[in-house]
């Protein structure tokens, strides 16, 4: 996979992207990223990207010529079709899911604005997707192309080690993460419990399945009601909600 990010700011990301699993991961050529400074396309004198709002109104929106010149050049040296991701807060939410259906993709261009907005014409006429992170605003778009590029990247086979990892990920099945236990046994008189200590592997797998169900039910019930639960599970989920009643 290879990943375009336009930028004003790269030295706002290089940090993050040259640290841990995305720098073995881009030694390993298992992805690789370029910076796009897409003020270096401004054809203004001045190399302005903003300019005011028609109609009037508080902030500076960027200039369509600079990203729509900026995504065609990167185009242009492109072998496959690119998905053209917009990082904005009015974007769909950003999901497992949707990390999922990213990693598939062999190129991605990434666009991180700043200032008040986008000149609609970028929305309409450039982007294939445009991503939110949550509710909230941010000064620009890095911090939020980070967390996606780290979703991503994370999946693509190999890069994690264990391919499991992210298989078993929260929100990956549906339902939040089991809780995990490591040495000692015993800490400060705080046990781990005693199915994980027995080596019986069914019900090892029994109890991640309960605990991943209880944890969701107490934390986020909201996502059992988009899951498909097998009657196995369903009965589990009985069980938990019995037992914390009692």
């Amino acid at each position: 996979m290879h990943i375009d990010i336009l930028t004003l700011f790269p030295e706002m990301m290089e940090g993050t992207l040259e640290n841990s699993i995305l720098k073995r991961a881009k030694n390993k050529e298992q992805f690789d990223y370029s910076f796009v400074n897409f003020r270096d396309y401004s054809t203004n004198k001045h190399e302005k990207v903003d300019d005011y709002p028609y109609g009037g109104g508080a902030g500076m929106v960027l200039t369509a010529q600079p990203i729509f010149d900026a995504v065609e050049a990167v185009k242009e040296e492109s072998n496959a079709k690119p998905r053209v991701i917009l990082m904005c807060p009015q974007g769909e939410t950003y999901t497992q899911q949707k990390a999922e259906e990213l990693a598939e993709e062999e190129h991605l261009i990434i666009i991180c604005g700043h200032y008040e907005g986008y000149d609609e014409r970028i929305r309409e006429h450039v982007v294939t997707d445009e991503i939110s992170i949550g509710d909230y605003v941010l000064t620009g778009g890095e911090i939020g192309a980070l967390a996606v590029i780290d979703s991503v990247v994370r999946l693509i086979p190999e890069v994690l080690g264990n391919e499991a990892s992210a298989v078993e990920d929260s929100f990956s099945t549906g339902l939040l993460e089991h809780p995990h236990y490591t040495r000692p046994a015993d800490f400060r008189g705080m046990k781990v419990p005693d199915v994980l200590l027995e080596g019986n592997h069914a019900k090892i797998d029994e109890w991640r399945k309960k605990e991943s169900l209880r944890r969701t039910w107490k934390r986020r019930p909201d996502l059992l009601k988009k899951t498909q639960l097998s009657e196995a599970d369903q009965q589990l989920l009985e069980i938990v909600m019995k037992e914390e009643e009692d």
